[in-house]
């Protein structure tokens, strides 16, 4: 492997870790969605990285990349509406809380 690719890639990875482990150990939603927006930008650098690696001269792992952003967006807005729902009614963001929402 190339240096320059080593580069880009071990952060990713370190981006990816700690977003698993955040989503794996955090209790609060909001953390969670943060966690899971590391994961979905380190994925995103790795489409970037391997389209300049692979293939120098086409723009696919751009374009993959600006969708991913949209999407991660959309999921974003999504998930900041439920999560400011369920404060609404229980005035906790804690998962385990949560169950309370059943009856």
């Amino acid at each position: 492997m190339d240096l320059t690719l080593l580069m880009y890639l071990v952060p990713s990875l370190i981006m990816f870790g700690c977003g698993v482990y955040g989503f794996l150990t955090r209790k609060n939603m909001i953390a969670i969605m943060i966690s899971l927006e590391l994961m979905l930008n380190s994925v995103d650098i790795n489409f970037v990285v391997f389209n300049r690696y692979l293939f120098p001269l086409s723009n696919e792992g751009m374009f993959f990349t600006l969708f991913a952003i949209a999407i991660a967006a959309a999921e974003t807005a999504l998930a900041l509406a439920i999560i400011i729902n369920v404060f609404r009614a229980l005035k906790n963001v804690d998962i385990t809380e949560i169950n309370k929402l059943k009856f």
